[in-house]
């Protein structure tokens, strides 16, 4: 079986790896939150890991970083939403600790990476 680029990225597995988690933390949230924070969250989670793989695909420097840019804001509409989860008492402690922590490393490479496609032709 192929493996395609974006499967080797650092970023991309790290986004994949945060989007599992968000499956697994949103599990317990209560049902009035299925069309809610839980949709949300999980639609977050997905934008920012397809967007990663989705840009690695453009052509140019400047195409991969619009990408790379939109899959960082859905990474802190992510965060935004867990805080509040957090505040509605959805989200432990620890759970929140793990998610920001993940989200940092990917929001720290993912500046770095669209720092470094914008110097691609």
């Amino acid at each position: 079986m192929k493996t395609y680029s974006f499967e080797k990225q650092e970023v991309w597995i790290l986004t994949k790896k945060l989007t599992v988690f968000v499956y697994s933390i949103t599990k317990p949230f209560p049902e009035d939150e299925r069309f809610g924070l839980i949709s949300q969250m999980r639609r977050a989670a997905i934008s920012v890991c397809s967007n990663f793989a989705e840009g690695n695909a453009k052509k140019s420097g400047k195409e991969k970083a619009r990408y790379t840019e939109i899959s960082y804001c859905s990474l802190m509409e992510l965060l935004n939403q867990a805080i509040i989860s957090h505040e509605l008492k959805y989200l432990e402690d620890n759970a929140l600790m793990k998610m920001r922590k993940m989200i940092d490393e990917i929001a720290n490479k993912s500046t770095k990476l669209k720092d470094y496609q914008l110097t691609l032709p």
